[in-house]
């Protein structure tokens, strides 16, 4: 049985060209947003009769670093309207909120899904950063030695250049065919 509440969000998602479908649960509804600098984020929003849940998945559980990682999500957490960060019992960490099923209008719906993308995307090259640059300084010498592009780390190439004493070679960006 479809909700008003769920009707009110499919109607703004579809107005707003936002991917979405049903989920597997009752009254839930997911929805794709894209993102700049992490692909796309998928947001769970489960209407229920009296209030509304919001959920999406940020970043799996750090591989190093984890107290900076998460102190820096908890001084987020104080500038971060309607929802907050939280880690599951295997560390990955989502943004998590709810609202009274009253509250949640079209204003209301923009609003919240402005910061989900916010939440998840604008800080994401700063966590990888945090929790995972052993790993991306291995990959950025494996690459370079290996003559493969590194593209895909070309936000954190002046990072890992003087991490690692490593430069790309000049042009690079440009995928060599690979």
């Amino acid at each position: 049985m479809t909700t008003k509440l769920q009707r009110l969000i499919e109607d703004h998602l579809r107005d707003n060209e936002i991917e979405w479908e049903a989920g597997a649960r009752d009254g839930e509804i997911v929805a794709t947003l894209p993102g700049e600098k992490k692909l796309k984020t998928v947001v769970s929003l489960v209407a229920g009769e009296e209030h509304l849940s919001v959920s999406a998945f940020v970043i799996r559980n750090p591989d190093e670093n984890h107290e900076a990682f998460y102190r820096h999500l908890l001084r987020r957490n104080l500038r971060l309207p309607l929802l907050a960060y939280a880690i599951d019992s295997s560390g990955d960490v989502y943004v998590r909120g709810t609202a009274p099923a009253g509250a949640v209008d079209t204003a209301y719906l923009d609003q919240l899904l402005g910061t989900v993308l916010e939440a998840a995307d604008a800080p994401f090259n700063e966590m990888l950063a945090l929790g995972f640059l052993e790993s991306m300084k291995k990959e950025w010498r494996w690459r370079i030695e290996h003559g493969e592009s590194t593209r895909n780390l070309e936000a954190f190439a002046r990072l890992l250049e003087k991490e690692t004493g490593v430069s790309a070679p000049s042009g690079e960006g440009a995928d060599p065919g690979h």
